[in-house]
């Protein structure tokens, strides 16, 4: 097969779909791979180095969408990429189609088989390929909050872990999965106040063990969102329905009500936020204030720490890109219901059931779609 890695244009995005070593792994099992120039110089890759390991570099995204049989992405298709997109290729990239109609109708109308990262499941019910970037997005989450809550930034001017006489920042965490362990694990070693609100009796419990005392953690009703939103000097939010649209926990009168210059930091945003104020910003114009609420909603939030975030990505969707080439697409989906799962759009059907909900399409089993 011949992949391709195209290189990303999103405001500020410096991730790469395949690392050098990536490329080694798939040219190793007779796969050919296309790069375009230049793709791999935010994470100090040069088209040396791809090269090296085996792939031929594109002297632009024209080739690479025109030639490759599976492009391997990073961040969603933008409007340009979409119109390069070709029935029959296979699109591997994470997608966040929920609260995007303008991409998912783009896909649908391509024909392309497009399989999302973000609900690409595990046989222990977790979503491994969106882990790494919640792991990084999580920990961002914390510096970005502390960073806002400086005078000189707009906030109270509160330290996070306040010093000997001196209380610390209140830090409220909504949602206790991968995003809001590592958030915990930041604001904790910070020294800040930290609370987790999460539906889960044995996520809390879970917690518990891992943290200790230190974390205090709350079973999450609208009374206790209210109450600890209402307190906080920084919220975060780290809720995730795969591939569904993302509840809205705190209302625009919560924000209202919040102290004025606290930060929120909705990592929810990629598929629509979790904060009724939210909406998506970008790495070059980052924060924008609700009612004295400085809001921090970056939509690609890991493409800030490009280097570490691609080696993390790439560590688990190999395995993936592998079995895509090595059998095909439709073998790989028929033998892999966890990969089957990541199936968002195929030929102009929908067939994961949270984007079709969320957006009010016919939904389609996916082996139905992709017959035999």
């Amino acid at each position: 097969m011949l992949i391709g890695v195209p290189k990303e244009i999103k405001v500020h995005e410096y991730r790469v779909g395949l690392v050098p070593s990536s490329v080694r792994e798939a040219v190793a099992h007779g796969h050919s791979v296309l790069v375009e120039t230049r793709a791999g110089e935010g994470i100090g890759c040069t088209d040396a180095d791809y090269e090296t390991a085996g792939a031929k570099i594109a002297a632009s995204a024209d080739e690479v969408f025109a030639r490759a049989e599976m492009i391997v992405k990073v961040k969603e298709p933008q409007a340009s990429e979409r119109q390069r997109l070709r029935a029959g290729q296979v699109l591997f990239t994470y997608l966040h189609l929920a609260p995007d109609r303008a991409q998912t109708d783009d896909l649908m109308k391509s024909g392309v088989t497009a399989i999302a990262y973000e609900t690409v499941t595990s046989a222990h019910g977790g979503l491994p390929l969106l882990a790494p970037m919640s792991e990084v997005a999580g920990r961002m989450a914390v510096q970005a909050g502390a960073y806002c809550l400086e005078k000189t930034h707009g906030g109270l001017g509160i330290l996070l872990g306040g010093v000997p006489g001196v209380d610390p920042a209140k830090v409220v965490v909504l949602g206790g999965g991968v995003v809001g362990t590592h958030a915990i694990h930041i604001a904790l070693g910070m020294g800040a106040e930290v609370w987790v609100l999460d539906r889960s009796t044995e996520v809390l419990k879970a917690l518990w063990r891992q943290f200790g005392r230190p974390l205090n953690t709350v079973f999450s009703t609208r009374d206790a969102v209210e109450k600890h939103v209402l307190a906080a000097d920084l919220a975060i939010g780290g809720v995730l329905i795969p591939g569904a649209t993302t509840p809205k926990l705190v209302t625009a009168d919560h924000v209202k009500r919040m102290k004025p210059g606290s930060v929120v930091v909705d990592v929810a945003i990629d598929q629509g936020g979790c904060f009724e104020t939210s909406h998506p910003t970008t790495h070059a114009d980052p924060t924008y204030v609700v009612d004295d609420v400085i809001h921090y909603c970056v939509a690609n939030m890991p493409g800030g720490v490009p280097r570490t975030s691609t080696f993390a990505l790439n560590n688990v969707t190999l395995p993936y890109v592998l079995a895509l080439a090595d059998k095909g697409y439709k073998r790989a989906l028929h033998e892999d219901p966890h990969l089957r799962a990541g199936l968002n759009v195929h030929r102009g059907h929908i067939t994961c059931h949270g984007v079709a909900e969320a957006l009010g399409y016919p939904y389609r089993e996916p082996l139905d779609a992709i017959g035999n």
